[in-house]
């Protein structure tokens, strides 16, 4: 059982995660590089599922934001739920998913997104929870105008001007149980 002084530094570490959660959103859409790279940790990595995205290091972070940001145009990212998990070996790590939505301006085109990121936390030395790690999902990646078509088509990852395969939930292991078991058809 927790203490009171570990109770209190968990509900103060949760209320610092989600600020460091709602920043994130902040930092991107106003193209602000440096609030950015201060939310990283100096080894931290921010990934994408596909690959295509892969910094380790604040700095490459960073580099790798300045190169997204040449795609994109005005873009205003929402938070939903998140859920955080605390170390239990450790107060200073934590763990969550975030979901998330995002209106973009890509490549001259106005697309919508649904992602999650799985994300590792960590609190420095100087008391601040930072991301150690971050892994971008996506439930879709679609232009406006193929939205109500493609809400259903597994290939709804179309960010890259090709139709690729949604990260998530078709791949997902419950996913799949549920729908093997023939429960989806009751």
């Amino acid at each position: 059982m927790l203490t009171l002084e570990q109770r209190i530094d968990r509900l103060e570490a949760r209320a610092a995660i989600s600020n460091l959660i709602g920043r994130y959103g902040l930092t991107v859409d106003d193209r602000d590089l440096e609030g950015l790279g201060d939310l990283f940790t100096p080894d931290g990595a921010f990934r994408s599922k596909d690959g295509v995205l892969n910094a380790q290091g604040r700095a490459a972070v960073m580099e790798q934001y300045r190169g997204r940001f040449a795609a994109l145009g005005p873009c205003n990212h929402f938070t939903h739920d998140h859920v955080i998990d605390f170390d239990e070996g450790d107060p200073d790590r934590a763990t969550g998913i975030v979901t998330s939505h995002a209106e973009v301006w890509r490549n001259g085109q106005a697309m919508l997104t649904a992602l999650r990121y799985n994300d590792q936390y960590r609190r420095g030395a100087d008391g601040k929870w930072r991301f150690a790690d971050r892994l971008l999902t996506f439930f879709y990646y679609l232009p406006v105008t193929e939205y109500a078509q493609a809400l259903g088509d597994p290939l709804r990852q179309r960010a890259y001007g090709d139709r690729r395969p949604a990260d998530y939930p078709e791949p997902l292991p419950s996913w799949r149980l549920y729908h093997q078991s023939g429960e989806s058809a009751a």
